[in-house]
């Protein structure tokens, strides 16, 4: 039954070839510091090399991060320098240059020491010291103005106004600079307090995915011993967890009826940063009543509509929990499948940071008046005796991002594409193995006469060789030709990005409708994929050969896919519900503090919606884990019975080789019997 395959094996020789051949130039040029470290106007590294001890970028005049210009290059006009600390003291260049003391401190924020002959006004043109210091604070390695509030004034260093040198100003003149160099406030609490959340939070988080991997292993056991019961308790368990949440929430929506603000719109309210707010207005419980109404009307609608269809699924699980039992170590298989997937998005992610620091530093002409070479790019080093310098005397060379004009830094951007597609390639190439592992070990188990005698002694391992050593083209060509459709995707999304400001709205729908039907292409050949590669686990054949095979057989057997295969697709979906939903009401209990039991155990958060969200998707993917491999179970056992029904009649000669509760599900049987 099992044959070795024809495959073609150079895919993975041409991805090879070509991945040694360009990325050694993002490990040769990429330098991850780029991303990592602040660089001040020279270009140097914040706290790297003869700037260890001064790891902070230090703005020499934050107002002028107000400029347009900063959307536009990423850049302040205005000189920075690394420095040890941040000031913790506002004054300006004149007072501190008549007291020795302040002067000492004031210059360690100098790009160079101005000496002593040097006037002020000779060092404001020449841009070697601030005009002034604000009390600042150090946020992302860089240094903002101590902003605060006195009811509704803003004051900075507790100070409603600041001398910038030249007049007294209002502290409210330094929010645009500060909203163009660093995020919002609030946004900037928010993650703060998220991060703090996690630091708080997150062992009691392990423990609840613990849970669910328990709750995952629990219901495949019981699942292989009870498959029928299981299934129908299951699906009642899941209208139940709805039901009580819409029970839940019609109980918090009554609750609040004659609080003081609970009739409030979210629309009034608008967006707020402790999103708590929102669990205090009545509409915020109306929605979750609505949406779960919805939610158990349609789970019930399918249920009544295919309660006859879910019997005959039922069997089929019965016959997947046998093949499990069979063949036990493949439970733990999507560990290997997540260890290789893991390597594939560290190389990558890597790679992609590499190739985005591989850019040069380019410094650009910055100057406060009307210049005819501003923004043009020029080389710090000869500046000084350059035309621009002599035509422009107040302006300056400062390092303004990083770029490049070789061919090399022109077409980064196609070899970022190019690493995205070898990703997509090698990530599907990891699925597919783990697909065809699995199949080849389940199809063993079905074609076996006597399961006992016939089956290998370590099934799992036996088919991971048969696929690695004879099958790695089927592999490589299948995963290849998904990845191109997947590129697609992702350069038509590039494109939308580009194209957000246009007005055309041909192009708009015409992109839409690629979008979409790349969308369904990409599904296609996903489900296409993975039956092909069971017909090649099965037979041995060229994966061109068996994706036809596969596909001629689904189509003559449509009905039986659509109602057997999918309702089984559905019942597996019910129990990733049910444990995830399980395993979130224990975390919503437990982190919200509204049960007593908890209350000295819970830790104390600004946001408990932030480990539960966590938790939520979490058990999601454990439990997705645990049932891919009943789904491919399914899905192998299914085509072998629809092979079974047609290359056999049940005659002495060719007798079907499925279960007998199989056989009386199809009321068929053998003569021999």
């Amino acid at each position: 039954m099992f044959k070795k395959s024809r495959s073609v094996c150079v895919c993975v020789c041409v991805s090879n070839t070509h991945h040694f051949c360009f990325h050694p130039s993002a490990w040769t040029h990429g330098d991850p510091r780029k991303v990592i470290y602040p660089t001040d106007s020279m270009g140097q590294y914040c706290g790297q090399g003869t700037l260890e001890k001064k790891p902070l970028l230090f703005y020499f005049n934050m107002m002028k991060c107000a400029s347009p210009m900063v959307l536009l290059e990423f850049q302040c006009p205005t000189p920075q320098v690394c420095v040890e600390k941040c000031p913790n003291r506002t004054m300006t260049l004149v007072t501190a240059i008549g007291d020795k003391q302040d002067w000492e401190y004031y210059r360690s924020f100098c790009r160079e020491d101005p000496g002593v002959k040097k006037s002020v006004p000779q060092i404001l043109q020449e841009k070697l010291c601030p005009a002034y210091l604000i009390s600042s604070k150090p946020f992302l390695q860089r240094c903002f103005p101590s902003l605060g509030k006195k009811g509704e004034v803003i004051t900075v260093g507790d100070q409603e106004t600041f001398n910038d040198g030249e007049k007294i100003r209002d502290a409210k003149d330094l929010v645009a600079g500060m909203k163009n160099a660093t995020v919002v406030m609030e946004g900037r609490q928010v993650a703060m307090k998220i991060f703090e959340d996690y630091t708080k939070s997150w062992y009691w988080i392990l423990i609840c995915l613990l849970i669910a991997v328990v709750l995952s292993l629990i219901f495949i056991v019981l699942l292989r011993y009870l498959a029928g019961i299981m299934v129908w308790v299951m699906i009642v368990m899941v209208i139940a967890v709805v039901a009580y949440g819409i029970v839940h929430c019609s109980v918090k929506y009554v609750s609040l009826k004659d609080t003081p603000g609970a009739n409030i719109t979210l629309q009034q309210l608008g967006f707020q940063p402790d999103f708590s707010v929102y669990l205090h207005i009545r509409q915020t419980w109306l929605a979750f009543i609505i949406i779960l109404a919805i939610l158990e009307f349609i789970i019930i609608i399918l249920l009544i509509f295919l309660r006859n269809r879910i019997r005959i699924a039922v069997e089929l699980m019965k016959e997947a929990s046998r093949a499990v039992g069979y063949v036990m170590s493949s439970l733990f298989y999507p560990i290997f499948t997540f260890f290789l997937l893991t390597i594939v998005i560290a190389y990558w992610g890597v790679t992609a940071v590499f190739l985005s620091t591989s850019s040069e530093p380019v410094y650009k002409v910055f100057n406060e008046t009307v210049c005819p070479h501003a923004r043009e790019t020029c080389i710090p080093e000869n500046f000084t005796l350059s035309k621009m310098k002599t035509d422009c005397p107040q302006s300056e060379c400062l390092f303004a991002f990083y770029g490049g004009e070789t061919p090399y830094h022109k077409y980064l951007i196609f070899l970022q594409f190019y690493n995205v597609f070898l990703f997509f390639w090698c990530a599907n190439f990891v699925t597919a193995l783990g697909q065809m592992t699995l199949a080849g070990a389940f199809a063993s188990y079905y074609w076996a006469p006597n399961k006992t005698k016939d089956m290998p002694a370590f099934p799992l391992c036996a088919s991971l060789g048969r696929s690695l050593r004879y099958h790695t083209g089927s592999l490589a060509f299948g995963s290849l030709i998904l990845a191109i459709v997947q590129i697609i995707r992702v350069l038509l999304e590039y494109i939308d990005h580009k194209l957000k400001g246009a007005q055309n709205k041909f192009a708009k729908f015409l992109l839409c409708c690629m979008k979409c039907c790349f969308w369904c292409l990409e599904k296609f050949i996903k489900f296409l994929n993975r039956n092909a590669y069971i017909m090649v686990a099965i037979y041995g054949k060229n994966f061109c050969r068996s994706a036809c095979d596969a596909f001629f057989l689904l189509m003559r057997n449509v009905i039986r896919v659509v109602v057997l295969d999918k309702v089984t697709d559905f019942i597996l979906f019910l129990g990733k519900l049910l444990i995830v939903g399980l395993v979130g009401i224990f975390a919503f209990f437990f982190f919200s503090g509204h049960t007593d039991a908890f209350k000295g155990t819970a830790p104390s958060l600004h946001y408990y919606w932030v480990p539960i969200l966590t938790v939520l998707v979490g058990s999601y993917f454990i439990a997705h884990g645990f049932f891919s491999v009943y789904a491919m179970c399914v899905d192998t056992l299914f085509l072998c019975f629809l092979e079974d029904l047609e290359r056999n009649d049940g005659s002495p000669e060719r007798p079907y080789l499925m279960s007998e509760k199989l056989l009386n599900v199809l009321k068929k049987k053998n003569q021999a019997n």
